[in-house]
Parts: structure tokens; sequence; C-alpha cells
């Protein structure tokens, strides 16, 4: 006769709350996908750690549906292929039942046809490009109408800039993100000749030449401002040699999309200050939400300098997501667990309430802050919820697209022909 192992309390709960839906097979796997050597580990490791945490914090409060949850933390070392590798590896081998994962869009790339083909579900914690809604992908960092579009209309209407330079790392995020913003600044009436768009590999190091290119372009008298999409420790060479050619914020604006706080900590911001960058969340907001999280980050890190930034809001808020997701579905089943992503709201860090769409996009609040000598931002602008767009109203063959996974169950519908193109790895 087979003896049967008596129910927990937990398992018993999860049953009632699960009513039919099949439970998970203990422990319920999370695998964490972030770069722990090379060129972004500068800004990966945070967010490895940050995953660790919310892991803890979750099986403190008894796990989920009835188990403990395991962290499988690989390390794809900034290698875009590897990532590839990685992400197969943990749904295959370490058969995990989420990814967690990414930062650069090449990475991100990297890993889709992975996830596509083996129906694995990854969310994407940093802004990018947009252009892109898979059905396997939630995106919980910022599309461009969250951070690039704000921040130029910033510097437009409350700068007065004149001379745009679009700096970036050379890799898919920010040649699409600046080939949005030019045909933005365009219809703004800003002439193409005061656009200067330059690229440099990861880990660029030598900047003197670049920022004097930059610094010229003001020779007319015209307030030049730089939007930075520079990625990674190329960002520590490229502030310094700012700071080398005394220029201020006053002098040359600098709005980043990849410099919060964590990359700051490494620097000697004195010489910084004014400088901005456009998120949707900085550790200096004032809120109990806010205090809360950095309070039990630096009693999980043991370490109280240690900085929070707006990629671990996205962790955040898109783990707390799926954990409410998975208890709805009663199963870690991806196909289950995403139809429950569709409309689950959570409370961001800033006050206000984080939702997700039926295009995999949160809605976000917009924040532009400046560096202080202390290495935080002073809040200086911050809007309300804004939902994220998949796809860009400022490129001709985008305007016409949209993503919607529940009522169309197509992530790249033509709203002209009424038609679907299913997204691929190729798109």
């Amino acid at each position: 006769m087979e003896l049967r192992r008596p129910l927990s309390a937990l398992t018993t709960a999860a049953l009632l709350m699960g009513g039919t839906a099949a439970l998970a097979d203990c422990p319920i796997k999370v695998g964490v996908l972030h770069s722990l050597s090379g060129t972004m580990a500068i800004s990966e490791t945070t967010l490895k750690d940050t995953m660790l945490m919310l892991v803890a914090e979750q099986n403190a409060k008894g796990g989920l549906l009835g188990c403990q949850i395991e962290a499988v933390v690989v390390d794809p070392a900034s290698d875009w292929p590897l990532f590839a590798e990685k992400a197969r590896e943990l749904l295959t081998v370490n058969n995990v039942d989420v990814i967690f994962g990414a930062w650069t869009s090449v990475s991100r790339k990297s890993v889709l046809p992975v996830l596509e083909e083996l129906n694995g579900l990854m969310f994407y914690p940093v802004q990018y490009e947009g252009e892109e809604s898979s059905r396997n992908v939630f995106y919980t960092g910022a599309a461009p109408n969250q951070q690039a579009i704000p921040a130029t209309d910033y510097f437009l209407e409350e700068l007065g800039v004149e001379k745009f330079a679009l700096l970036g790392t050379d890799y898919v995020y920010p040649r699409t993100t600046n080939n949005i913003l030019e045909s933005y600044l365009i219809s703004k009436g800003i002439a193409k000749e005061d656009i200067f768009v330059n690229y440099t590999p990861f880990g660029h190091s030598d900047w003197a030449t670049i920022v004097a290119d930059v610094v010229a372009l003001g020779a007319d008298g015209k307030q030049v401002g730089v939007i930075s999409t520079i990625n990674g420790d190329a960002n520590i060479g490229f502030y310094k040699e700012l700071a080398a050619a005394g220029v201020s914020a006053d002098d040359l604006p600098v709005v980043a999309f990849s410099v919060g706080e964590e990359e700051l900590s490494g620097l000697d911001t004195s010489n910084l200050v004014g400088h901005l960058a456009a998120w949707n969340y900085f550790m200096s907001a004032d809120t109990p939400e806010n205090k809360s999280f950095i309070e039990a980050w630096h009693a999980f890190i043991g370490d109280t300098k240690r900085v929070t930034n707006d990629p671990m809001e996205a962790h955040y808020i898109g783990f707390n997501m799926w954990v409410n997701a998975v208890t709805e579905a009663g199963t870690t089943d991806v196909d289950a667990v995403r139809e429950k992503m569709w409309g689950q709201e959570f409370p961001n860090l800033t006050g206000g309430m984080a939702v997700m769409g039926t295009n995999h996009h949160l809605s976000k609040p917009v924040l532009i802050g400046e560096i202080r000598a202390d290495g935080q931002f002073d809040i200086v602008s911050q809007t309300t919820e804004v939902p994220g767009d998949a796809w860009t109203d400022f490129l001709p063959d985008s305007a016409v697209l949209t993503s919607d996974w529940k009522d169309l169950g197509c992530g790249m519908y033509n709203t002209q022909t009424s038609t679907c193109v299913q997204l691929t790895s190729n798109y």
C-alpha cells in the first residue's frame, strides 16, 4: 500500500487558492541571467543581488504555491551569444520556471529565439529602444516614450537646447533610439545638420577627441546638449573626460539613459553636478515604499552605502507581479501565467501604481534627475504613469503598428492592413 505524505498547511492553502490548477514542482526555480563579469558587470551584478533578495523575501513569506523558490544564477559574462547558451541551459538543464535578466538589447535579442523555441518566459528590466513585443518577454524597463522622448522634450522646453549630440555605444539600443530621436528632433524643427551622432564600442576609453568635437558644436553660440546612450564602464571615461575638459552642465548639459546611482557610485561626481539622467525611479524618491525598499536592500546586502537604481525597481515590480500571476493561475505554467499577467497592478516605489499592459509593457512615471555631489539625483521633473508603447510613433514603419497579446494575439499588428506579423527572432 502506497503511503501518502500529509499536506502541509502551505500546500493546502495553495490547493485552495489554485482551484483545479496544477501545483508547481518544488522547488520553483527562478533563472537569473545577468553578467557578473565583463564590461556590463558594473551594472548587472547588482541586479543579480536584487533577485536574490526578492527570492529570499518571498521564501520568508512562505514561498509560492506551497514551494520554496530557488534562484539559479548563471554568468553570461557580457558575451552576447553566451546569453542564448545560458538561457537554454536555464530552461532545459535547470528547468527554471521563469528568467529574470539581460541588460543590453543585443543580449536580449540573443535570448529571444531560445525563449520562443522553448516557450520560456523572461522579465527584462532595462530601458530599451522599443520596436519589439514578444509573447515570451515582459518588458519592465522604459520604452522610448517613457524615457528618451520626454528627456528630449526637457532639453527643448526647459533648457533651450538647439543642437544635439547623440552619443551611444555601438549596438542596437543606441542606434535604434537615436534613429527615433533624430526623426523626432527634425519633426520639432531641429535642422539635421544640428544633430551630431557618434557611436563607440563597448569599453571605449579614449574620449578626448569626441568631447572636443561636441564642445566645438557650440562655437556658433547655440546651446548644445548631449543625449547619452553610452552603456557600461565606458561611462567612467566619458564623464572623466568631461571633467578634464572643464565642461560643466551649464555649458553643455548631458542627459543619460544608462547612468544611474550604481554607475555614479564609482566616480568622483563633484564635477558632474547638474548633468542629468532620465529614468522611471531614483533612489532619492521620498515615499514610504522607497524607504522600505532601501532599508530591506541595505539589510540584505549588509552595506548601507550600497545604492538602489531604476532596473532594481523594475525587477522588484516584475518579480512581484509574476508571484501574483502565479498565485492567481495556481501554476507556474508559462501560458497560464502569461494570461494572468495582463492587467496586473503593483505599487511602484515613487508613489504610483504600475500596470502591465497587454503589449507586455508597464505603465511608468518619467523622472528627470540632476546629479548631486554625493552621486544621488535631485528629481527636477516627474510625470504621472505613462503606458509603455512597444512601437514608436516617430518611425513611419512603426507608427502603424500596435501590440495586443490578449485580444489580438499579436505583438506586431498593422492597423492599416488589419494583419498580424507574428514576431520571430528575425524581426
